[in-house]
């Protein structure tokens, strides 16, 4: 199937609602240019230089997400042309973002990543860290950021019961937040979560965001 043909099988599985980020790291230009010529405007990437390349070289109506771990000394590349980051998991990033989009008169939209899952790998931030983060009086005074959600990656495995598991506690986390620092605040409303071997749990657990990789562009080597 082409990608055009697979864009459309997936748009027709999720509901309207849910927002497909189509995760184009290490395709080509013209890989990106085929999906959106069929209409796709909505991509992710997770390396500073790629997205930075990509923007320059692609159509300027393009929403382009951060979906990687994002080193501070980075921020200012993306900071002009970023749609939403939604990997913070310190307070530190959130501070460097909040400076960089200063600079330039933006409020950049940004997800705390929380972490899900049980490999020591995954980047992320526990509950209790985002809530002291929330809570925080240096929070407070970011006037350049905007927390619109949660994002989180479940455990890698077969185990299906885990995955829904990990997404269900997510989406508990996402209503808690959203009770109590949130509840006046319409853009507190993203829960990014799913990929392409699990998006269809994510979604029957509340996502509003899915990140597919390989199953629209085919499979990395």
């Amino acid at each position: 199937m082409s990608i055009s043909d697979n864009l459309k099988k997936l748009c027709q599985e999720i509901p309207a609602k849910v927002k497909l980020v189509a995760v184009s790291k290490t395709k080509s230009v013209d890989t990106v240019m085929e999906a959106y010529n069929a209409g796709h405007k909505i991509f992710g990437e997770n390396r500073i230089q790629e997205l930075v390349e990509k923007q320059k070289a692609l159509p300027e109506d393009i929403e382009w997400h951060m979906i990687g771990h994002l080193q501070t000394n980075k921020v200012k590349y993306i900071a002009p042309i970023v749609s939403l980051i939604h990997s913070i998991d310190s307070i530190r990033l959130l501070n460097v973002i909040n400076d960089e989009a200063l600079k330039i008169a933006r409020i950049i939209n940004c997800l705390l990543q929380i972490k899900i899952a049980s490999e020591e790998t995954k980047f992320g931030l526990t509950v209790e860290e985002a809530l002291h983060i929330l809570s925080s009086e240096e929070f407070k005074k970011m006037k350049n950021i905007r927390i619109s959600g949660l994002m989180g990656m479940a455990t890698y495995t077969n185990d299906k019961s885990v995955i829904k598991s990990e997404f269900t506690f997510l989406a508990d986390c996402f209503n808690e937040i959203k009770n109590t620092y949130f509840s006046q605040s319409d853009y507190f409303k993203e829960l990014s979560m799913g990929m392409s071997d699990d998006y269809k749990i994510a979604v029957e657990a509340g996502s509003t965001i899915i990140r597919v990789g390989s199953l629209i562009f085919g499979p990395r080597f």
